[in-house]
């Protein structure tokens, strides 16, 4: 008993330490600072732990590493698009978008994002058809497949998938396969060694160092890409797994985008997996031009964009900012979850406040409850300053796609909010070409037709313990 104060005494001393460490050191955003120190303040030993594993920052070293000569040849690439767009002299193919110009250049120069105009996209919003597809061109491959995704189930899709894999490992074709250790924690160790037996490679991202113990839990890689002998491209939110197909009673029927591209934008799909894959396995890829076959395929322009913890700037995040800055019209969005931080949210206000349509469509039922909850807080902003706001109610919506006056676009992985802006690995395929805005128009409306409307005067009628869900939910939101 006679120790209990002094403990007291130390763990609130602990607290302070860790509390000046936080604010003088780390520097995080103020929000996420405030945030910790509310945890650290009222659960001092749990919020510790909790610190330790969501809250450190990742190390400032390299994280993605490829051969000096291929990244001299991208930086070469990058310098040339970038002066020829400063001076005069880059030649657009649809040049009713060079109003666009300084979107791709704001990723040429902060994300080596080239642009590429000779691409061709199918888009998928049902799962079944994206696998089905994705199937066929695994099966038809000649050379090499790789595949990244944030979940991989030991699941019907998931073994239907790896039987595909190993059948083209079995036939000589090279095959790679990255999985986040995070988000596929139920994979099996049969499945995995199913794949290795059959001459496939399969790598964990970010794996813990002590089994079931995993420091880096907080930085996922949420990115989904597939590359077909180089010269054919899946990305977008479908991850592997019978949920994806609709087989979830809980969810329902999942609806998400999904793109298939042709054309040079998969060079750059598949130069961040390589970089991705370096990263996680000892067995490293070399610049091969096996690897980068793609012919072109049509006109459409493309920028392939990542972001995550190791980024100097929020890319993706300041890619939505200047499409919504460039709007005239409207602003179409579709999102699992809607957590901006205030930078996006003005945005957005200030988009609605000068006659801009912006409309936002959210699921009607919460995967993570109060990422769910803290999403309705930052609606009724959107909702008072004028936004339109729909509740997708045929199923689970996770589309992670924005459309801008029926010119320019955006399809991938990162959602609407602070996870995946700052602490996720993401890529996005930005899109320039008014035929498949039209499209994702077209599967907007649809949508809204199986959605209901939110309106202010229904969301001021919410009951009190939902806004204290709400509440509760926002001052935590940045460390979601």
């Amino acid at each position: 008993m006679i120790l209990i104060p002094y403990l007291l005494g130390f763990l609130l001393f602990f607290n302070i330490l860790l509390a000046v460490v936080i604010v003088f050191l780390e520097r995080k955003n103020a929000t996420a600072t405030w945030a910790w120190l509310l945890v650290l303040f009222f659960i001092p030993v749990a919020g510790f732990i909790l610190y330790l594993i969501f809250g450190r920052k990742l190390s400032n070293k390299t994280i993605f590493t490829w051969d000096t000569k291929s990244r001299l040849g991208v930086k070469k690439a990058v310098q040339q698009q970038l002066r020829s767009i400063e001076n005069g002299t880059f030649e657009l193919k649809q040049t009713n978008l060079m109003q666009y110009k300084d979107l791709f250049y704001l990723h040429l120069r902060n994300d080596d994002a080239i642009f590429t105009q000779d691409n061709t996209v199918e888009l998928f919003t049902d799962g079944e058809k994206k696998f089905h597809a994705l199937l066929h061109d695994i099966g038809q491959a000649k050379d090499h497949i790789h595949l990244l995704y944030y979940i991989i189930r030991n699941d019907q899709l998931g073994n239907l998938v790896a039987d595909t894999l190993i059948k083209k490992a079995k036939e000589g074709v090279k095959v790679r396969v990255l999985y986040d250790d995070m988000g596929s924690r139920t994979l099996s160790r049969r499945f995995i060694q199913r794949l290795r037996a059959s001459g496939a490679e399969i790598e964990a991202f970010f794996p813990p160092l002590i089994p079931k113990v995993n420091l880096k839990i907080n930085h996922r890689n949420h990115r989904k890409l597939a590359i077909i002998d180089g010269k054919i491209g899946y990305i977008g939110g479908f991850n592997i797994g019978d949920e994806y197909l609709g087989f979830n009673k809980r969810f329902g029927y999942w609806r998400d985008s999904h793109l298939k591209i042709v054309g040079g934008a998969v060079k750059h799909m598949q130069t961040r997996f390589i970089l991705d894959w370096n990263q996680a396995s000892r067995h490293d890829i070399h610049y091969d031009e096996r690897y980068y076959a793609s012919e072109p395929a049509g006109d459409m322009g493309i920028q392939i964009v990542s972001s995550g913890p190791d980024s100097d700037w929020e890319q993706i995040k300041n890619g939505y900012m200047k499409m919504i800055m460039e709007a005239k019209e409207y602003v179409y969005i579709q999102t699992p979850y809607f957590i901006p931080d205030d930078s996006l949210a003005d945005a957005l206000k200030i988009a609605v406040l000068s006659g801009v349509d912006v409309r936002i469509m959210i699921p009607n039922k919460p995967d993570h409850p109060f990422v769910y909850w803290a999403t309705l807080s930052y609606i009724g902003e959107l909702l008072k300053a004028g936004a339109t706001i729909y509740i997708y109610q045929n199923g689970f919506l996770h589309a992670k796609s924005i459309v801008v006056d029926g010119k320019i676009a955006s399809v991938g992985t990162a959602n609407i909010d602070v996870r995946s802006f700052r602490l996720n690995f993401e890529v996005n395929a930005f899109l320039y070409d008014e035929e498949l805005a039209a499209r994702l128009v077209k599967a907007y409306e649809k949508d809204m037709k199986v959605s209901s409307q939110l309106t202010l005067a229904l969301y001021l009628k919410r009951p009190h313990w939902v806004r204290f869900k709400e509440s509760i939910s926002r001052l935590i939101s940045p460390i979601l």
